[in-house]
């Protein structure tokens, strides 16, 4: 009962793949698991030579036989160090969705993630990954699905969202969006879709980083400013994981318009509060958010998203039918101690085996 669990950059970072390993690793130890953390440097998936030799430096250190948990953003292009070391250590690839498939990436860059993840899973003596659909995709990686387990999220507990009293004589609707501001989470179309709907009363509150991505950042502070947006659109960046609660706690509906998502927490955590969703149809977001809690738009399509916001906004009647879906769903969600537990099965199922060959 003791693992190494190896993370890119810093563990205290604010996105979900963070919040995961963060929760995990918690749920581990209250497990009676030593879990030794240690950080493999920064700028992944992009590492620089000073990171890449550190990295080195650590997996070296590992004592033979050590089960090794890595987080994907770092193991998908660590793959030479991967195999490296695969016969005396028993890597655990931890995969929130494949680098690959990261919304704006160059086309030479996306496939030389591609390969790079590729070879790296296949030294991996297993693979856990955070959704059912993030599990399917790994067949093109050439993964086998009989060494990968699925460990969803957890939730805690949480009280339904009291909201902003929109739709009984009080304010406007409040739209709530927590993502890192990065391409894959589509801001910027959010943004133009509300764009058309400046007759409706709504207020928009994104929280989450605006750093990680300055360029993508700027760019969305630019359309609100050209939109016209900057009265009812409130950026309020990065926020400390105790006080987002307070954010969900406030609002009235939920909207997540991504490119893509492994699992997508932040929608769950919506769930947990009662609040419905409008979100895409993109990566495991469907299998995520159940139909009768949410509306899911293709990404991308400003149009359709506009229409579903629209009717968000104007059909209290299907909105209070989306939040009682939600409400159903919220009782159906795992916690994090369920979630530990079922990483810990995962875990011990790569302990009975021997490091995989190189």
């Amino acid at each position: 009962m003791h693992c190494s669990f190896l993370v890119p950059g810093d563990l205290g970072t604010h996105t979900g793949g963070y919040t995961y390993d963060r929760h995990i690793i918690d749920e581990l130890r209250a497990l009676q698991w030593q879990v030794d953390v240690h950080a493999l440097g920064d700028g992944y998936p992009q590492p620089g030579t000073e990171a890449l030799a550190h990295a080195a430096r650590v997996v070296e250190a590992l004592p033979d036989g050590a089960l090794v948990v890595v987080d994907g953003l770092a193991f998908g292009v660590l793959d030479e160090l991967a195999h490296r070391h695969a016969q005396r250590l028993r890597w655990v690839a931890l995969v929130h969705h494949p680098l690959s498939l990261e919304t704006g990436l160059d086309p030479d860059w996306q496939r030389a993630l591609f390969d790079s993840e590729r070879r790296a899973l296949a030294a991996a003596s297993g693979v856990i990954v955070t959704s059912p659909f993030t599990a399917r995709g790994l067949a093109a990686f050439g993964v086998s699905s009989s060494s990968i387990s699925i460990v969803v999220p957890g939730t805690e507990p949480a009280p339904p969202a009291t909201g902003s009293g929109s739709g009984s004589g009080g304010e406007a609707l409040s739209l709530l969006c927590v993502a890192t501001i990065t391409p894959r989470k589509g801001h910027t179309v959010l943004i133009e879709a509300l764009a058309g709907l400046g007759d409706s009363a709504w207020t928009l509150h994104c929280v989450g980083s605006l750093t990680m991505d300055s360029a993508c950042a700027e760019a969305l502070r630019e359309a609100i400013e050209r939109l016209g947006l900057r009265e009812r659109v409130v950026l309020h960046g990065d926020q400390a994981e105790k006080d987002v609660p307070a954010y969900y706690a406030a609002a009235d509906a939920f909207v997540l318009p991504s490119f893509h998502e492994g699992y997508g927490m932040a929608l769950a955590e919506a769930l947990a509060r009662g609040l419905p969703v409008i979100s895409t149809r993109a990566g495991a977001i469907a299998d995520t958010v159940p139909a009768d809690a949410c509306e899911l738009v293709p990404p991308g399509d400003v149009v359709a998203l506009r229409n579903a916001l629209r009717r968000l906004m104007d059909d209290a009647a299907w909105r209070a039918k989306l939040r009682d879906g939600a409400m159903a769903a919220r009782l159906t969600l795992p916690t994090w101690a369920q979630s530990g537990a079922r990483f810990a099965s995962a875990l011990a199922g790569v302990v009975q085996q021997g490091p995989q060959e190189a």
